[in-house]
């Protein structure tokens, strides 16, 4: 996966930094389950999924740092 631009508030910079750094390379259905269960197990909630949406992408939602809502998908 690539992020090419991404925009949000946060109180703690470096935090949310590393969050992105750290947790994402999604490419496939396995990475996204592989990624849901790496972040729920870190301590961050998941919203929704592992999932097919019904415009056909795949994904998860959780909450990571300071609460902002993450859509992981393929």
């Amino acid at each position: 996966m690539k992020i090419d631009h991404i925009a949000l508030f946060s109180c703690n910079l470096e935090t949310m930094r590393q969050f992105f750094l750290d947790h994402f390379e999604a490419e496939s259905n396995e990475a996204v389950d592989a990624k849901t269960i790496e972040l729920r197990d870190a301590g961050y909630k998941v919203t929704s999924g592992p999932r097919t949406t019904g415009d056909g992408y795949y994904e998860s939602c959780i909450l990571g740092p300071e609460s902002i809502q993450i859509e992981i998908t393929i």
